[in-house]
């Protein structure tokens, strides 16, 4: 079932299937968001952004709308 990182709950793990392309496309792709990766949300701020993602061994912070491009399976 493919979602939006941002929908994940916290613990829950997923593969990246695929990021949309805009703006943020080369950023996210550098920081190892690349199809195939398994990522986990760690932590989501009190007002729901932003969210702490583990993915490719590190820990890292995006906002909703970022997370909003990242395309998962579950």
């Amino acid at each position: 079932m493919l979602k939006k990182l941002s929908e994940l709950e916290i613990g829950q793990v997923a593969v990246i299937n695929h990021v949309e392309e805009d703006e943020i496309f080369l950023k996210l792709m550098e920081m190892g968001f690349i199809p195939g990766e398994h990522v986990s949300i760690k932590q989501i701020a009190p007002l729901g952004d932003p969210i702490s993602i583990t993915v490719a061994g590190y820990q890292v912070s995006l906002r909703i709308n970022e997370a909003n491009k990242i395309i998962v399976e579950i």
